[in-house]
């Protein structure tokens, strides 16, 4: 698979424009930003291994690139597709 992720446990980003603050990524978590407003969630590294997961990361590769505003992984697509795909692996 040909995508990097940051290496980056703790993630600045801008809350607003006024404030900005760090905010702690617990050890074996990825912080990433989904949507038009870049809502944050805070996933389980584990989910990198599933296929379904590596597929939309694929499709964000080929359509934006890795250029991402927020610090952390950016995913452009809806909340709710990303809600349904990591809603799969509840188990892991």
């Amino acid at each position: 698979m040909g995508f990097r992720l940051p290496a980056i446990l703790r993630t600045s980003f801008n809350a607003n424009q006024e404030n900005s603050k760090c905010i702690e990524v617990q050890k074996g978590y990825l912080a990433v930003y989904v949507g038009e407003k870049y809502k944050r969630f805070v996933i389980p590294i584990s989910y990198l291994n599933q296929l379904s997961f590596q597929n939309l990361l694929s499709q964000v590769e080929q359509e934006f690139g890795y250029d991402h505003p927020m610090g952390g992984l950016t995913i452009p697509c809806s909340e709710d597709v990303f809600q349904n795909i990591i809603s799969r692996f509840s188990g892991l």
